[in-house]
């Protein structure tokens, strides 16, 4: 009995806690029309514990005795603050309010209503991208934020997207910005252990965006101050959705649609062609016979159009169900989706099927747990792509139109098959088909959480998370390809690889809230906190050759398994944090944070950093000079100066590192690879920001702006050492790269009633320098040509700029390609090269309108770029000069010299003329664009039919995008990046696939 006496005494005192709260109730309307608006944030006054509304607009929150007021907060409509008095029910109608000052953020580690942040953060709100044919939430972020750059580097389903957020200010480490799901640190690159053709898969790709719930963009010193370490090239914090108080709800939403090509290349017809090899064939030497014996007038009867032959319309379909709902004490939301997306080259397709649960318990008043969980399978069927010499899409492009995809049986004729006349007959259409490159992933994104309030407004926060990613690539090339069948190395028997990689991260966060109100002036909070986080990876290959038939295609069949690997690296941060916000009387803002990193990335001296940052606001609004002004509804002035840090740069460079090789006499030995270097350490980024929030006209017009400089050091390089020291480099932190912009955000309401239109505009400016380098010598990156780089990184210019020969035209008189002498030393050499171009745009943005009218609503989002340029590389092949007779060519060669006096840009066709097809400026193009990127058309159902089948909601809505693009580009996008992610080797067309544009239509129903 004395055992069971204080068990009694622990649920009487948690019986009397319950007995203390009290239940609040109620349904939050549009003012405007009555209709609920679902989604919306309840928050007790003072704290970080709250509800939001469910598909009904209900809501219900627990409060204690000394709760006084909720606030209700919702995207587009005005904040209210309302007394609870005791009132078991409180319905508010909110009303609309184009300002977006007073909404609730989530800023990493906390939640803030946005009207008291003093740094810049960008929100993207869900219904911007909700009707969106996304394959990943990076996707999201394209035009929607001022200061984020999105790349989609082509045009494969799951392929890689470069993110870059005020520039880049890295040249050797990643400059992708750190994703965090629900508190968890993710994995953001590829995880494919094979690029192909510089194209990656891509890691986000793996997430479902509709489960998503908000989106916020950390950009400055101050925001992204308490990522410390990860931060320098901005956060990005996406929170998925949670339960509601209400009953459950049931939601089912479906895509279904069509995909094709957004344009091909306007290629040269078999006679053509022919006509100009001839003539190509004829300038070489005069004496040379015209005819091509064996070719015209066999093979001018056959035109292939090979885009055509490897190119289909392709299609999507995706479904998802989702369960939203709970009680007072638990709330619940689960779902589970279907992507099943083609590509538009045929055997190219990626599939994926997702789950998401989140579940919040109040245990008590004082006590709430919760988890999240969110898990994916996904299957990529790739294919070989971009500059890939058995690349798909670059052998349709170079594929010559006398060859046919079928021999006379109809069967595939094989890749690499010698055809008549001495021509190589590469078939693009069985290199797509007949190879096997399926990458499976598995994801697993999951954390629990406890939080435990022992006094009033102190909170103390615990939680567990981890990311874990499982990658298994399979991959055959038969006999009949051009790797497995004509690869000398690989015996002409097939060729088969089998690898498996695992990203895992593990993590613990536990934190301390406390906010503390002096009056009604002064309002202070405090938060602090402990991370720890372990990644491990691990990866390993085997491959293997002489397979006994083409009909056994795994590695076991394999008669050579050559070439094995495996390793495991971990590496581990330790982290802690703080941050002080203090309000005097709700105008003037302060706020201090740091965090203090240790990575065993890093040198024993110099494993720890430092990061702090502050910033102050004030809110001229507040004052009295403007408390009766009718024009400015609000207006806040921003400051803020800070420093981060990039430590993702690759593990223990700093060590002195050993290999095993077989290069002493064949004998297994270990040799020094790298030099220790203790003094290594992370990457420096110093920022300083100023900004405003405006809103006038009781918020129909909003603007922000933003202004800052950034400053990079201790960048990491490898510096030069003597050959006879036994190394070429060793690692070190020496360089600078800066970074300064402007941005620019406008919303408005154009027109009220009933007709609305509303206008979203953003405008971001930024310009990137390399400040300094180890050395005076520049680094030459990019495709190597066979005289110089395509690229340059050198102090004084930014990162993406473009190097080689300047053309100044074609000489009239003999057709020859004329350059500039830089150097005046009479000759063309690799050492007149020199500055050609830059792919970095003066300027970026979006632009969203969106009309609505009694349910009817068109939303019309263009995407822009200008000033930057591209690297046509594609048509070093396809606009050649007659360097070699191997490829077909773009309609452009028909405008090439042919005799004295001609007026052309297009040096004359020459058999093995090397000089004319010189790699020059004569590639580089305007990559200016204005894209109609999607166009979407809705209904939603009124009130009253919906209430007539007892559904809570019905929707459906037609959804193109990438419809046109206006450029002078003249390849087929201006998009594209070929080096996928690069820095140093940014704006490079070279075969590579470009975006798709989609067309599809959706439902939405709520029971």
């Amino acid at each position: 009995m004395k055992h069971l006496l204080p068990l009694v005494f622990v649920f009487a005192f948690l019986s009397t806690l319950h007995a203390q709260q009290r239940a609040v109730t109620g349904r939050v309307t549009s003012a405007e029309d009555g209709t609920p608006l679902i989604g919306v944030t309840v928050l007790i006054k003072g704290k970080s514990v709250g509800a939001i509304t469910d598909l009904d607009g209900k809501y219900q929150i627990n409060l204690a005795p000394q709760d006084e007021a909720l606030i209700f907060s919702f995207v587009g409509y005005l904040s209210q603050e309302i007394p609870v008095n005791n009132r078991p029910v409180i319905n508010v109608a909110l009303e609309e309010d184009i300002k977006t000052l007073t909404e609730v953020v989530i800023t990493g580690y906390q939640t803030k209503e946005k009207k008291n942040i003093t740094g810049s953060i960008v929100s993207v709100a869900t219904e911007k991208f909700a009707e969106m044919p996304l394959m990943g939430v990076d996707q999201a972020l394209q035009g929607q934020a001022s200061g984020v750059q999105v790349v989609q580097s082509s045009g494969t389903p799951g392929g890689g997207i470069m993110v870059r957020i005020r520039g880049n200010s890295s040249i050797s480490g990643s400059n992708r910005p750190l994703f965090i799901l629900d508190g968890i640190p993710i994995e953001d690159g590829a995880l494919s252990s094979r690029s192909f053709g510089g194209q990656q898969d891509n890691a986000l790709a793996t997430l479902n965006p509709n489960d998503i719930q908000s989106i916020e963009v950390l950009k400055d010193a101050s925001a992204k101050a308490m990522y410390g370490s990860r931060a320098a090239n901005g956060v990005v914090v996406i929170t998925t959705k949670r339960g509601s108080t209400d009953k459950t709800k049931i939601n089912f939403r479906m895509q279904a649609g069509m995909i094709e090509p957004v344009d091909k290349l306007d290629l040269l017809n078999s006679t053509e062609l022919l006509d100009l090899f001839q003539e190509a064939v004829v300038n070489q030497n005069p004496e040379n016979n015209p005819e091509i014996a064996g070719v015209k007038g066999v093979t001018d009867l056959v035109n292939t159009d090979w885009i055509d032959a490897v190119s289909r319309t392709a299609y999507l379909q995706e479904y998802q169900l989702s369960a939203q709902g709970g009680s007072n004490m638990t709330k619940f939301y689960v779902s589970g989706s279907y992507r099943d997306e083609e590509g538009v080259i045929h055997n190219n397709q990626f599939t994926r099927f997702t789950g998401t649960a989140t579940l919040d318990h109040n245990a008590s008043e004082k006590l709430r747990f919760g988890l999240n969980l969110s898990a994916a399978r996904t299957l990529n069927k790739r294919i070989k792509g971009d500059n890939f010499l058995d690349g798909v899409y670059s052998g349709a492009l170079q594929s010559l139109p006398w060859f046919s995809p079928y021999d006379e049986g109809g069967g595939l004729i094989a890749p690499g098959d010698v055809g008549y006349a001495g021509f190589p007959n590469f078939n693009p259409l069985a290199q797509a088909i007949e190879p096997r490159f399926d990458t499976h992933t598995t994801k697993l994104v999951a954390g629990i959480f406890a939080e435990y309030e022992p006094l009033s407004n102190l909170v103390f926060k615990t939680k567990f998370s981890i990311d874990d990613n499982q990658v298994q690539e399979d991959q055959f090339e038969p006999s009949t390809t051009a790797i497995g069948g004509f690869l000398e190395s690989v015996g002409g028997q097939g060729y088969g690889i089998y690898s498996t990689s695992e990203f895992a991260t593990l993590m613990n966060t536990t934190t301390a809230a406390y906010n503390y109100s002096i009056n009604k002036d002064h309002q202070l909070s405090f938060l602090a906190g402990f991370e720890m986080l372990q990644r491990t990876s691990r990866s390993s290959n085997v491959q293997g050759i002489l397979f006994p038939s083409d009909d056994f295609t795994y590695l076991t069949s394999a008669g050579l398994v050559f070439s094995g690997s495996s390793f495991k690296v971990n590496s581990g941060l330790v982290s802690f944090f703080s941050e002080v916000n203090y309000r005097l009387k709700d105008k003037y803002l302060f706020t201090l944070n740091a965090r203090y990193d240790g990575s065993s990335r890093f040198g024993r001296d110099k494993r720890y950093g430092f990061f702090p940052a502050f910033s102050l606001g004030w809110r001229v609004s507040e004052e009295p000079f403007l408390q009766n002004n009718r024009i400015i509804e609000e207006l806040k002035l921003r400051a803020s100066f800070g420093y981060t840090g990039n430590e993702r740069i690759g593990n223990f460079q700093f060590l002195e590192a050993w290999a095993s090789s077989t290069a002493y006499n064949n004998l297994p030995t270990v040799v020094p690879v790298n030099l220790a270097n203790t003094e290594l350490q992370w990457e420096s980024t110093a920022e300083l920001n100023v900004g405003f929030d405006l809103s006038l006209y009781q918020g129909r017009l909003s603007v922000t702006t933003d202004v800052y400089h950034m400053e990079t050091s201790k960048l990491l390089f490898g510096v030069t050492l003597p050959l006879t020291t036994g190394f070429g480099s060793i690692q070190g932190n020496i360089g600078k790269v800066t970074n300064r912009g402007i941005e620019l955000g406008i919303n408005a309401r154009v027109i009220e009633t009933p007709l609305t239109w509303d206008l979203n505009l953003n405008v971001s400016v930024n310009r990137n320098k390399v400040k300094e380098m180890a050395t005076d010598e520049p680094i030459f990156s990019g495709y190597q040509t066979s005289t110089n780089s395509t690229h340059i990184v050198t102090p004084g210019q930014a990162l993406g700029t473009f190097w080689g020969l300047k053309f100044l035209g074609v000489d009239p008189a003999t057709g020859d390609a004329i350059y500039d002498d830089f150097n005046n030393d009479g000759q063309i050499t690799e050492e007149d090269g020199q500055i050609i171009g830059n792919a970095q745009p003066d300027f970026a943005g979006g632009l969203t309108s969106t009309f609505n009218f009694k349910g009817l609503d068109l939303t019309v989002f263009f995407q822009y770029s200008y000033g930057n340029q591209i690297i046509n590389f594609t048509n070093s092949n396809l606009l050649n000069s007659g360097q070699s007779i191997e490829t077909n060519q773009v309609r452009k060669a028909l405008d090439r010299w042919q005799k004295p006096g001609d007026i052309t840009d297009v040096p004359r066709y020459e058999l093995d003329n090397t000089f004319n097809n010189r790699f020059s400026s004569r590639f580089v193009e305007d990559a200016s664009y204005l894209r109609l990127k999607t166009l979407t058309l809705g209904y939603t159902l009124p009130k009253g039919f919906v209430d007539r089948y007892k559904l809570s909601n019905a929707r459906i809505y037609v959804s193109a995008s990438n419809l046109f693009t206006l450029s002078d580009y003249s390849g087929v996008d201006p998009e594209v990046n070929t080096f996928d992610g690069s820095t140093a080797s940014q704006g490079m067309d070279f075969f590579t696939l470009p975006p798709v544009k989609m067309l599809l239509v959706g439902i939405n129903i709520g029971l």
